[in-house]
């Protein structure tokens, strides 16, 4: 088993990978023939032992590849991308490519749309992106302990026409579960799984506590930020320096606003477009004001001559090929967040919690093994109007596979029509959610809080 010190982190903004060379593809995204001879990524699900806490080797953690930690792995928006993954784990585990709108059979969801990755076995993932932005990558098998455990990287698609920004700095959020001697404790809590979810010990942006990073004074940062945590809801405010929202869940947002305290969660991804101050060596700060008391996440130490860079530098990002919600046309798809289910769980390879808390329509998911039918089936290249209701007092992130879906209203806020595939239900919000159904396959959709969605809240679209 691996073992790293804290000195051999990388620096956030360090990156590996790159984007293969493969067929091009074909389908209705344009996406999916055989391989050609690819500039392959090879990544690695793998057991670690690393300092995490400053204290000691925390045991049995989990990673991909050699490189950073976390990793982030870089692609383009329209070329071809293929990776290997090499289980060296002990366990079955799979890649889930998280707002990735691809073909079905490279989803990573086990039986659903491929074989579970059995320990020493390999499975080629292969597609082209249409969407430029900020994506992210993890298990769907035993996602609770494999996510828990830190089996989980980042994806940047890179634009085409994309500004140029004066630095670039990803920040993965997540929350472990530790005893005070550095080790994992149990994943969760029966009795937190039926509420809001349990909740970590150490939190970490980039697998650290607090981190200290570099930016150039007065000028233009994308901050790319990742909700990877299991559990946790956060709203992010920041000090020292200003900042507008310019792409949600890898979408650019319809109009760009200033981050006042935004909330995210668990599985969303939030692009920011931060203009530091013009003082070498001041300091700005990311907090987390979510609960009783401000959490700080991150802070950016200014270095430099002053840039003196001005927001309206700054272009459009690139746009994404999303297609076109007919309002006109649409057909209703009534969906409600159950508390309650008509059925328990069943044994699964990729784990289950033993107790059903959750459903979707009142059906819980009944594990991996024996998927229920389709929630519905809808056909290719329809316009459906999600109507998705959460009479629980608990929020539900919710996100679809393969596909996107645009905001049109909430009973509870004012939105914008984003372009997403993550939303975070608030406890008793309504909202409508306008659907192209553009890619045929099964495709879950399921709570992003990991314990909601392992005791029940999940199902599937099929698209025909």
């Amino acid at each position: 088993m691996t073992s790293l010190s804290r000195r051999t982190l990388l620096k956030a903004g360090a990156l590996m990978g790159a984007a293969g060379a493969i067929g091009a593809g074909a389908g209705a995204l344009g996406l999916g023939r055989a391989l050609a001879e690819p500039n392959r990524i090879d990544l690695q699900a793998r057991p670690l032992d690393f300092d995490l806490t400053g204290k000691g080797l925390t045991k049995s953690m989990m990673t991909y590849g050699e490189g950073t930690l976390p990793p982030v792995l870089r692609a383009r928006q329209g070329e071809a991308f293929a990776a290997r993954l090499l289980n060296t784990l002990k366990e079955p585990t799979t890649v889930h490519w998280h707002g990735v709108r691809l073909p079905n059979a490279m989803d990573g969801v086990p039986l659903l749309s491929q074989p579970y990755v059995y320990p020493g076995d390999t499975f080629d993932y292969a597609f082209t992106p249409p969407d430029a932005g900020t994506f992210w990558y993890h298990p769907h098998c035993n996602t609770l302990e494999q996510m828990g455990r830190g089996l989980a990287g980042m994806l940047v698609v890179e634009g085409k026409d994309d500004p140029v920004f004066d630095a670039e700095i990803p920040l993965m959020l997540r929350d472990w579960r530790l005893g005070g001697n550095g080790q994992f404790i149990a994943a969760f809590k029966a009795r937190d799984a039926a509420k809001s979810g349990t909740f970590g010990t150490f939190r970490t942006a980039n697998w650290q506590e607090e981190p200290n990073v570099e930016a150039p004074t007065g000028g233009l940062v994308r901050l790319r930020i990742l909700a990877a945590d299991v559990t946790r809801i956060f709203n992010f405010t920041l000090e020292g320096a200003t900042a507008d929202v310019i792409a949600l869940d890898g979408n650019p947002v319809p109009k760009r606003f200033a981050l006042d305290t935004l909330m995210i969660a668990p599985g969303q991804r939030l692009d920011l477009a931060l203009r530091m101050p013009g003082t070498e060596g001041a300091t700005a700060r990311l907090v987390d004001i979510r609960g009783s008391q401000p959490k700080l996440i991150a802070s950016f130490t200014l270095k430099g001559p002053d840039l003196k860079r001005n927001p309206g530098d700054l272009g459009p990002l690139t746009a994404n090929p999303v297609p076109r919600f007919d309002e006109s046309a649409a057909e209703n798809l009534d969906m409600v967040l159950s508390a309650t289910a008509d059925s328990a769980p069943k044994p699964s390879i990729c784990g289950t919690l033993g107790y059903t808390f959750w459903a979707i329509n009142k059906v819980a998911w009944s594990g991996d093994t024996d998927p229920t039918a389709p929630l519905s089936e809808l056909k290719l290249g329809r316009s459906y109007r999600i109507r998705l209701a959460n009479p629980t007092p608990h929020a539900h992130p919710i996100h679809l596979h393969g596909m996107n879906f645009v905001v049109l209203s909430s009973n509870m806020r004012q939105v914008q029509p984003f372009v997403t595939d993550t939303w975070a239900m608030l406890p008793d919000e309504k909202v409508e959610l306008g659907l192209v159904a553009d890619n045929p396959g099964d495709w879950v959709f399921h709570c992003h809080i990991i314990e909601h969605q392992k005791a029940g809240m999940t199902t599937y679209l099929r698209v025909v």
